[in-house]
């Protein structure tokens, strides 16, 4: 599995950009998406074709339409996903302890990861459970409906290089192939996912 050779960004995946920015922990990631996007698309940040569509999630119109955007802030981070042609999902996972895990993994996973998870040691549970939500909630950030979507109505695995692939999903997510799945470091404790697939 190849993973960027920094830290620091921005990073390029097929057609999608991710931009890692310092964030102020309880403060709204869009001003600070937005003055990104209008750097790189032209135009002022109020001026950007940039709305919510009913369930939220952010969209660009007009004669922007036809490029994907997303962002993920966590704990004085925040990415910023920019990709044309493509509809998108972007998350950030900070790695800190989580004491109820194995209940977390058995109350909202696929019953294929739960059987998988805890059937690994601690430390393998905590390294695959961060890679794996991470992943779950960019494809479901990308889908429309976050996390209220269901965690269980898509299954990921890990493949012989050691990456994760969306082996099965809910048919309201289409076809499993195509969604373009990309994990990373973000940040020496910070998991990050990009999920997207073409329009």
């Amino acid at each position: 599995m190849s993973l960027p050779a920094t830290l620091d960004g921005p990073w390029r995946f097929g057609p999608v950009t991710v931009w890692r920015l310092p964030h102020v922990p309880g403060t709204r990631g869009e001003p600070q998406a937005r003055v990104l996007l209008a750097d790189q698309l032209g135009g002022s940040p109020q001026d950007l074709p940039l709305q919510r569509d009913p369930r939220g999630r952010p969209e660009l119109h007009g004669p922007l339409a036809h490029i994907g955007t997303g962002w993920s802030h966590s704990h004085g981070l925040l990415l910023v996903g920019l990709g044309e042609g493509v509809r998108l999902g972007v998350d950030l996972e900070p790695l800190r302890p989580r004491p109820r895990m194995a209940e977390i993994i058995e109350r909202f996973f696929h019953p294929t990861e739960v059987a998988w998870l805890l059937g690994l040691d601690e430390d393998a549970r905590t390294h695959w459970f961060f890679r794996v939500w991470c992943a779950k909630e960019a494809i479901l950030k990308a889908q429309g409906q976050g996390i209220s979507f269901g965690l269980h109505r898509l299954q990921l695995a890990p493949a012989a290089d050691g990456a994760l692939h969306l082996a099965w999903c809910d048919p309201e997510l289409g076809p499993a192939q195509r969604w373009h799945l990309h994990e990373w470091q973000a940040a020496d404790d910070f998991r990050a996912a990009l999920a997207w697939h073409a329009l």
